[in-house]
C-alpha cells in the first residue's frame, strides 16, 4: 500500500524530534550536572565581585562563592532539571505559538518567583542574617528585573532554538544573571558590626 505524502512527511518529523529529544536525554544524564551548575553560581559570582564591584582579588570573598556554588549544584541544578522536563512533557497544547506561551508563563509565574525566594533565603540562612529582612529589601525588585529579561529569552529559545541546543543559550545568558543575582544579594545585606565599642550608646 501506497503511503501518502502527508503521512510520510509527518512520520518524518516525529521521527527528527524523538531523535533530538532523546538525543538531548542522554546529554543530560551523560554530563555531570550538579558540578555543571556549581560552576555556572561560581563564576556568576566572580565577574560580581570582580567586574561589578571590584574588590580585587585579595578582597575577594571565597566564602560567598562557595555559598552560591552550593546552592547552584544542590538546588537549582536538580530543580531546573525536573522542571523543565515537566514542561517538556505536561504542558503540550494544539498550537506550537500557545504551547511557547504558556510554557514561558508556567515558567515565570512558578519556577522563576519559587527559584528567586529559594535563593535569597538559603543566602540569608547561610549567612547567618534574616531571611524576612533579605526578601522584603531585594525580592520584588529582583523578581522585576527577571519578567524584564527571562520571558523573552525563553520564548526565542523554545521558539527557534533546537532541543538540544536550548541549554547553552540558557548557560549564556546565565552567566549575567547569575551575576547580578549575587549582586543584589550581597547588596542586601545588613551592616556588620565589627568592634562594640564602635556603638555609641544613646543618653
Amino acid at each position: 500500500m501506497q503511503v501518502p505524502d502527508e503521512a510520510r512527511a509527518a512520520a518524518d518529523t516525529h521521527a527528527k524530534y524523538h531523535y533530538r529529544g532523546s538525543y538531548a536525554s542522554r546529554a543530560l544524564r551523560a554530563y555531570p550536572l550538579t558540578s555543571y551548575f556549581q560552576v555556572l553560581f561560581a563564576t556568576g559570582d566572580v565577574m560580581a565581585q570582580q567586574g561589578v564591584e571590584k574588590v580585587g582579588i585579595q578582597k575577594h570573598d571565597l566564602s560567598r562563592t562557595g555559598r552560591m556554588a552550593l546552592y547552584g549544584g544542590a538546588v537549582f541544578g536538580p530543580g531546573a532539571t525536573l522542571w523543565y522536563r515537566f514542561l517538556q512533557k505536561r504542558i503540550v497544547l494544539r498550537s506550537e505559538n500557545a504551547t511557547i506561551f504558556a510554557r514561558v508563563m508556567t515558567d515565570q509565574v512558578v519556577f522563576a518567583s519559587t527559584n528567586l525566594f529559594l535563593f535569597l533565603s538559603s543566602m540569608a540562612i547561610m549567612e547567618g542574617s534574616s531571611p524576612s529582612d533579605k526578601l522584603e529589601s531585594t525580592y520584588w525588585n529582583a523578581l522585576k528585573k527577571n519578567w524584564m529579561l527571562w520571558p523573552a529569552v525563553q520564548a526565542v529559545n523554545f521558539k527557534y532554538v533546537p532541543l538540544d541546543a536550548r541549554v547553552f543559550v540558557v548557560n549564556i545568558v546565565s552567566l549575567g544573571w547569575n551575576c547580578y543575582l549575587s549582586y543584589v544579594n550581597s547588596q542586601g545585606k545588613p551592616p556588620a558590626v565589627t568592634d562594640t565599642e564602635d556603638l555609641e550608646v544613646p543618653r
